[in-house]
């Protein structure tokens, strides 16, 4: 279920109150931070940003912590009521694009150099922004808004979502070996999830016709079909026909050419561990 806006809120139940609930229940269970983690799995710090309210987890996260802890469906049924995102605020120039997240019904896209912000953990987009956003209030807020668009395709019940990732995006380094480490578990976590599926287009195949630039299908209810790509301060969106089945056409073969899934997410798992290496040493 898609968490609630400012207009839908859920009065009294906050991130906070969720995190503190998991707090007393993996208190209660004789458990460290670190062993909770181990079997949802997640990286422990994940853990405590949950619990001091700081972090939003997905459904799985709640149902997964009540699994473990005896929660019996208690942190489950906390998580539909907390108004996760009150008052986020998107830039004007995106305000459309984000409409069409929260409607469309299917979503293909292709990125490159970075990865898509539907599938950016919370580090790495707080680093993104931060790079062109000097003030930390500002900077939180839009990590809020980009947050609030992953939720709906994190959902048990979220859209079709299909992304092709340009190996680039696995080895441009952003902030650190840690951070990344970290957003490689985010997409091997994401790629499990039966409405999404992610692939790469790797470096050593200069053979597959790439797009010339990050792309997105948008395919909204009654089948209105967007195409969509992102210049640095606006964006460019076309219902033509013509251009939609273009661009269709190059994704579907690019697809094609691309690693499967499962080859897609044994080379992240590979960069993971790398991150992790580099972050040891």
């Amino acid at each position: 279920m898609t968490p609630r806006n400012a207009t839908h809120r859920a009065t009294g139940t906050t991130a906070a109150m969720f995190g503190d609930v998991l707090k007393h229940l993996r208190e209660a269970a004789g458990m460290t931070q670190a062993e909770l983690a181990k079997l949802i799995p997640c990286d422990r710090s994940y853990v405590a940003r949950v619990e001091t309210g700081t972090s939003v987890p997905p459904d799985t996260f709640a149902e997964k912590s009540d699994e473990v802890l005896g929660g019996n469906g208690l942190l489950a049924r906390l998580w539909l009521k907390v108004d996760w995102y009150p008052d986020v605020a998107h830039p004007d120039w995106f305000e459309r694009r984000a409409q069409m997240d929260a409607e469309c019904v299917a979503l293909r896209a292709y990125q490159e150099r970075v990865m898509p912000g539907l599938l950016q953990s919370e580090q790495y987009a707080h680093t993104l922004f931060a790079r062109h956003i000097d003030n930390e209030e500002k900077v939180e807020e839009r990590v809020r808004a980009r947050l609030s668009r992953q939720q709906r395709f994190l959902s048990s019940e979220g859209p079709l979502y299909i992304v092709v990732l340009d190996e680039s995006c696995l080895r441009n380094v952003v902030s650190g070996p840690e951070v990344m480490r970290e957003q490689c578990e985010h997409l091997l976590a994401a790629g499990q999830r039966k409405n999404i599926q992610i692939q790469v287009a790797p470096a050593d195949r200069p053979e597959l016709d790439r797009p010339p630039g990050s792309v997105s299908l948008i395919t909204l209810p009654d089948d209105e079909k967007w195409a969509y790509a992102e210049a640095l301060d606006r964006g460019h969106f076309s219902a033509n026909p013509a251009v939609y089945g273009h661009h269709l056409r190059t994704y579907d073969v690019l697809r094609a050419d691309a690693l499967s899934a499962r080859e897609s997410a044994a080379l992240i798992g590979e960069f993971m561990e790398g991150y992790g290496h580099d972050r040891v040493a």
